[in-house]
């Protein structure tokens, strides 16, 4: 769990963080009574509907015909299976399972339910609190541990790779209190640059003296943006409504449909390939790259490389997708075309 925490949500970030590799997609711990085989079944069940959510991004996969009855025998697709207990007085059993991927992604393509790639986009969320008495201050992870633990939760179920900034005195001499209520985009442009994310969600949240909460929030992802309000007298469901809206279109705009109608051959060119270390990482990113069907080597010449590759979509999507990281650096491609991308190596 600490592993998955710790990739999907970050509280601090070094500059320039970009999409981010999430993990645990395929796995998923609970809660179980016993040992027993019924026990078992009813926690492969739970937890294979658990990954299904995390690789969709969305709970609405669960729906889709088919589906019930591969939760049904759930057991066909398990990996592995571990217990552990916790500490305290009430010793709780926990089961692990690990199902295995290309059996899970084959259920999902035969079912036709788009997979998100593991490579995810990042959402930098700033939020401001206003109390009944109309003070106003930054929402801070560390401090505000309810609507943290909310969050977070959401986070890790659907895999969605959340950051915060840091709250320091650069964060709060770019971002005051009233500019993040007003929404004032060039207050919250300047103080994400410093993140480098992928998309930013800023919310203001007031809590009414009738115990309601209402506020607006405000989700900008590729030069667009959109503005959807709140109210709810619960707070996770407050916080979790824009999440599902903000989860939902990144999964719609990066997932991978199961059935590709468009295929298209790029030449990747990657300068800054130093040594066999370097070449084997670069070859295990591109395999890892959700729309790469398949790549040949073309031309190896001295710290430069050339790979022809087969992409289930356009070289642009594809283009989207190395974006969302750090491991590879623009430097140019020819004019017009997506069918050439040229890149550094930087890992």
């Amino acid at each position: 769990m600490l592993v998955i925490l710790v990739s999907v949500l970050l509280v601090a970030i070094s500059p320039r963080a970009l999409g981010l590799q999430v993990t645990g997609l395929y796995s998923h711990e609970l809660p179980v009574a016993n040992e027993s085989d019924a026990e078992r079944s009813r926690a492969f069940s739970a937890a294979l509907s658990a990954v299904i959510v995390k690789l969709t991004g969305t709970d609405s996969a669960l729906r889709v015909p088919g589906v019930e009855r591969a939760l049904s025998r759930a057991g066909e697709y398990v990996e592995g299976v571990s217990y552990s207990s916790g500490g305290g007085d009430t010793v709780q059993r926990s089961m692990k399972v690990d199902f295995s991927p290309s059996l899970v992604e084959e259920l999902l393509r035969t079912l036709g339910i788009p997979i998100w790639n593991s490579n995810r986009p990042s959402v930098l969320v700033w939020i401001v609190l206003q109390n009944a008495e109309g003070e106003r201050r930054l929402m801070n992870p560390e401090l505000d541990q309810e609507i943290s633990d909310i969050l977070s939760g959401f986070a890790m179920s659907r895999g969605l790779p959340l950051i915060y900034p840091v709250l320091d005195f650069e964060d709060r001499r770019n971002l005051s209190e009233g500019s993040l209520w007003d929404f004032d985009a060039e207050a919250i442009a300047a103080a994400s640059r410093r993140y480098g994310p992928d998309s930013i969600l800023a919310g203001r949240i007031h809590f009414t003296p009738g115990n309601e909460l209402v506020g607006l929030w405000r989700f900008q992802f590729q030069g667009e943006v959109e503005v959807f309000d709140g109210l709810d007298v619960e707070l996770s469901a407050y916080l979790e409504s824009p999440l599902e809206q903000v989860t939902e279109k990144l999964a719609n705009y990066f997932a991978l449909p199961s059935v590709m109608t468009i295929e298209q051959l790029v030449r990747l060119r990657v300068d800054g390939v130093r040594n066999l270390e370097d070449y084997a990482a670069l070859l295990s990113y591109v395999q890892g790259l959700g729309i790469v069907e398949d790549f040949a080597l073309a031309e190896l010449e001295a710290e430069r490389i050339e790979l022809n590759l087969r992409v289930l979509g356009t070289g642009q999507r594809l283009g989207e997708l190395i974006a969302l990281d750090r491991n590879l650096i623009p430097i140019d491609s020819a004019p017009g075309s997506d069918a050439f991308l040229h890149y550094r190596w930087t890992r």
